[in-house]
């Protein structure tokens, strides 16, 4: 396996920053799930817009939903025929539909 390109202090230095402020607009996105200000639809919406939203792992956005733990986010991936890896921006639009059918549904 070849070794990763060499980089300049400066690329370095450009590139550590650019993955600090993607990780604190992802956890703030978070946040706003979990506080309800934002909901599943609206943040499909904006991701084709936004590659740092477009990059977030769909997991990741479950277990931040009001009401969904770690186990039911996967169950609703499951059901929804969709990968514990998979990111926003690959969701098919038959997914898309299915994951938010099932997220509209009446919890019991």
């Amino acid at each position: 396996m070849p070794s990763p390109p060499q980089l300049t202090p400066e690329a370095r230095a450009a590139a550590l920053e650019k993955a600090g402020i993607a990780r604190r607009a992802r956890a703030e996105l978070k946040q706003q799930l979990r506080l309800g200000s934002i909901n599943f639809r609206e943040l499909l919406a904006k991701a084709s817009n936004d590659e740092i939203i477009a990059k977030i792992k769909v997991l990741a956005v479950l277990e931040s939903l009001p009401g969904l733990g770690k186990v039911k986010a996967r169950r609703v991936l499951d059901e929804a025929g969709v990968s514990e890896t998979r990111r926003i921006q690959g969701l098919g639009e038959h997914q898309k539909a299915k994951l938010l059918g099932l997220l509209d549904q009446p919890k019991p």
